[in-house]
């Protein structure tokens, strides 16, 4: 199978046609609820207003309207352009959002809701409506449907809250649970078609997918935004840099000095030397030199200056004689015979 760019038909000729087959009434009800004049779709309610009918009556017109264009002649006329659009979905996956589906139709939205209509129309074509899971979606493969939905929530369930993956690690990841599909889809832009299937599932501004809930992937603040900048970044950066990326990935202003504050303020961040900050999740001990040499010597006991020196400069970015200052501080430290420092207790 190849990939389908574009249809070949002209939705709104094929439609026109198809409305033939309709009384005035049927073809106007379906002309507004569908957005088929050029017109926003109408609600049953605003049909119904016009018609001084009930709601539940237009329902029926409607209905209606569908049964008995699917029994004309017209609609038998038509099946090389259903036919056609059949390969296109399944050219998309087989399974799509209806919102993906109708942007790879066209950009104009009267094209998309005369496509739309034929969705509906078309006796192989099946929506399924939004839920918590999953978007509104067509498909036209039950079981291919089925078993994309339920690799999506085994996916869902395999990651942690606020892990993050790159675009193609979690596409490897979900071919583990779609590995029964036909060969023919596993093609990354369908896996990533898919994917986008998933209300529970998606990636940030920087390319990187998660779970939706986390605040790596939704992220609603300027400490959300600093997180995920100094971990693309994957060392420590400076304050300045990390207002400076924000506004070029996120496209927020962020303030210097806003950023600074923002960052001194949150735990998941260690300043490692002067305006540099680094992610607490790579290790990093938090304080300022003196809480960082007192650290080191609780875990591995009274060092020699150089070996404190050299602890030291893998936690922060200082000079030595910053560090040498510090252990010249009798208040603090006490360096015994063997040349060895204490903490002060």
């Amino acid at each position: 199978m190849s990939e389908t760019n574009t249809i070949k038909f002209k939705p709104k000729q094929v439609t026109k046609r198809l409305l033939s087959a309709l009384s005035p009434r049927g073809k106007d009800v379906i002309l507004k609820r569908y957005g088929l004049d050029g017109a926003r779709r109408m609600t049953l309610e605003g049909i119904g207003k016009k018609y001084g009918i009930t709601r539940e009556r237009v329902r029926q017109i409607e209905n209606h309207s569908i049964a008995n264009i699917r029994k004309s002649k017209e609609y038998g006329k038509e099946k090389p352009a259903f036919d056609q659009l059949k390969d296109f979905v399944t050219s998309l996956g087989g399974v799509v959002s209806e919102e993906d589906l109708l942007k790879h139709v066209s950009k104009e939205k009267e094209t998309q809701n005369h496509v739309h209509f034929m969705l509906v129309l078309g006796e192989e074509f099946t929506k399924e409506k939004e839920d918590g899971d999953f978007k509104h979606r067509w498909h036209v493969d039950k079981d291919l449907s089925e078993k994309i939905h339920f690799s999506l929530k085994k996916l869902y369930n395999s990651l942690s809250d606020d892990e993050l993956l790159l675009e193609a690690d979690m596409i490897n990841s979900f071919l583990e649970y779609v590995e029964d599909v036909s060969e023919q889809y596993k093609k990354e832009e369908i896996l990533k078609r898919w994917l986008t299937l998933s209300k529970k599932i998606s990636k940030n501004p920087l390319g990187e997918w998660g779970k939706t809930s986390s605040p790596n992937v939704n992220a609603k603040g300027m400490r959300d935004y600093a997180f995920l900048v100094i971990r693309k970044h994957g060392s420590p950066i400076h304050f300045k840099e990390v207002a400076k990326a924000i506004t070029q990935y996120f496209n927020k202003k962020a303030h210097v000095a806003t950023t600074h504050n923002e960052l001194i303020k949150d735990p998941r961040f260690v300043l490692v030397g002067r305006g540099l900050y680094a992610l607490a999740e790579w290790g990093y001990l938090s304080g300022v030199v003196k809480d960082v040499i007192k650290k080191i010597i609780e875990k591995h006991g009274p060092l020699t200056k150089d070996k404190i020196i050299e602890k030291v400069l893998k936690e922060r970015y200082v000079k030595e004689n910053t560090i040498v200052v510090n252990l010249q501080n009798p208040k603090f430290f006490t360096k015994d015979k063997e040349g060895k420092y204490h903490i002060v207790n």
